[in-house]
């Protein structure tokens, strides 16, 4: 791929800023298994014929934090049909992610987790960074950086039409 190509890449990267990265990922996960704060295991098998949005994320990340409100809306417009939202919060103790969570009245599952647990669903090299499952359990997106209610439920209209 030569220079003119790279130009236009990097064009079409600032143009898709906000919007869910849309990789040919196409790949079935193994099902992972998380448990929340709240001791209720989170496996994505139980979400089968919903889409599953896993956010890492950190309560010392200011575009963690910036996310946070649209992940909430995100969830609370969808739980009850055809979305999913899990946090899981690379943080270092569970007190300042509780405290966090309480203050921002979280609504979605929150695991503590770390690097080694995260690899169970993919490379966390920056924060925030969302994987995105369909309804079949099929990994088909992943977002290094913030996401948006917007984008994830374009993103899912986008990917249901074709």
């Amino acid at each position: 791929m030569g220079r003119r190509h790279n130009r236009s890449a990097r064009r079409s990267a600032g143009w898709l800023c906000g919007l869910l990265l849309l990789l040919p990922l196409a790949v079935f996960a193994e099902d992972f298994s998380l448990k929340d704060m709240q001791g209720k295991m989170q496996r994505l098998a139980d979400y089968r014929g919903k889409w599953v949005l896993v956010n890492f994320w950190a309560t010392w990340c200011p575009p963690c934090l910036a996310e946070v409100p649209e992940l909430i809306a995100l969830h609370n417009a969808h739980k009850d049909s055809d979305l999913a939202v899990i946090g899981v919060a690379l943080d270092s103790t569970r007190s300042s992610v509780a405290e966090f969570a309480a203050r921002k009245n979280i609504s979605y599952p929150l695991v503590l987790g770390d690097h080694k647990m995260a690899a169970q669903i993919g490379e966390v090299d920056v924060l925030p960074t969302s994987y995105l499952y369909a309804p079949n359990g099929e990994l088909v997106s992943y977002q290094a950086g913030e996401v948006t209610r917007e984008s994830v439920e374009t993103y899912i209209r986008n990917k249901k039409l074709n």
